[in-house]
């Protein structure tokens, strides 16, 4: 009858006898090496807890080699998973936990070779790949552990999260206390400042898409909030950004979706600033290719705002030049249009491939018809907030 593999080698069960009653010499080996790692000699695991941990892993670890053939390779009563999820809970890097579990196949592989004499070298040579396959077994094991407890914290921190970004906008103005526990819970300044960025429909899509693939690396923050059709998506901003520059601090991955966006003076001051960013995604049309500012287009919501009042200007303007023929009128108009944006007689002139004195005709005419005088600021604003 044939012999098996563990008939064959009982010197090997003795080895793993004797290499069992050296694992508290392992144990403080392994602390020892494990504290060379700045990754565990800076987190908040205590010592007795790992001490406590890597007994009883050598103690598993030693059991599996011993497994007889039927025996489950590798079962570890569920170390390996207590394992995983403890170091992901205590913010353990991946890469470190698991250098720190097949740090045991040294240990164990060199407390082996200094039990065993010359005349075990044959027979140790031929258990290098079961050792091996042991422990990297249960570093696997470990590492899946890890992996999912790590989804389970994200999961928890998205849900906290969002329950707190809902309180806050829950009302018109948060209180202080409600503003200091959000940023208690989303690790933020309560007085910071903050830019804020509103959209619907397909544009809303990309926002969500934009917050997700920032929340998936390292990188800028962004918080995601959602209300019907409307996403919001708002993030924390230099101290003291330069005037007028709230573009200038919208996130790369937000230049090209068309959105309104507004800057918040603290967390209290985030509802407000949604409302507004809500208001400018209103306004956007087919032709905007990125954020929407109030800054650019206070026209827009202006008009707007007096359209829903009845009161249409660009209708006015319209009326008063309906008598003027087709091509004075466009003239009239693309004079009037280019002056508003420098103020500038010459500059128009200039523009337009004609005399200074063409222009200043062109203006007299206009103000002649229309009573407006766009050389008057409080009359140019009129004219501003008709043609947006």
């Amino acid at each position: 009858m044939h012999k098996t593999e563990d008939e064959e080698s009982p010197r090997w069960y003795e080895l793993l006898d004797l290499l069992e009653t050296r694992v508290d010499s392992l144990t403080e080996k392994f602390i020892a090496r494990l504290w060379q790692m700045d990754d565990y000699r800076e987190s908040g695991v205590g010592t007795e807890e790992i001490a406590d941990t890597a007994r009883e892993t050598f103690h598993r670890l030693v059991h599996a080699l011993k497994n007889r053939p039927g025996a489950v390779v590798g079962d570890d009563g569920g170390l390996s998973v207590q394992l995983g999820a403890k170091r992901a809970r205590a913010g353990i890097p991946a890469e470190a936990l698991i250098t720190a579990v097949r740090l045991d196949f040294a240990l164990l592989w060199a407390e082996l070779l200094d039990i065993a004499t010359p005349a075990d070298a044959p027979m140790l040579t031929s258990k290098v790949e079961q050792v091996w396959r042991i422990v990297d077994e249960f570093a696997a094991r470990t590492h899946t552990s890890y992996l999912d407890e790590r989804v389970r914290m994200a999961q928890e921190e998205s849900s906290l999260q969002h329950e707190f970004i809902a309180r806050l906008f829950s009302v018109v103005t948060p209180s202080a206390e409600t503003a200091a526990q959000v940023a208690d819970a989303l690790g933020l300044s309560a007085s910071g400042q903050f830019g804020l960025a509103a959209a619907s429909g397909q544009a809303a899509s990309r926002l969500r898409a934009v917050h997700s693939a920032t929340s998936a690396r390292l990188g800028r923050r962004l918080f995601l909030r959602e209300s019907g059709d409307m996403a919001y998506v708002f993030w924390p901003v230099p101290e003291h950004p330069e005037a007028g520059a709230l573009l200038s601090v919208v996130p790369p991955a937000l230049a090209t979706v068309p959105c309104g966006v507004a800057m918040a003076n603290g967390l209290r001051a985030l509802p407000a600033a949604a409302r507004t960013a809500s208001s400018l995604a209103a306004l956007l049309s087919p032709t905007d290719m990125g954020p929407l500012s109030a800054d650019l287009a206070w026209p827009r919501l202006a008009k707007r705002q007096l359209q829903e009042a009845g009161l249409d200007l660009s209708e006015e303007i319209d009326e008063a030049l309906q008598h003027c023929r087709g091509v004075e009128r466009e003239r009239l108009i693309e004079a009037v249009h280019h002056f508003l944006r420098s103020g500038n007689v010459s500059l128009t002139a200039e523009q337009l491939f004609c005399h200074r004195n063409t222009v200043l005709n062109r203006l007299s005419r206009f103000r002649e018809l229309t009573g407006i005088d766009p050389a008057v600021p409080d009359q140019a604003a009129r004219l501003v907030v008709a043609w947006a």
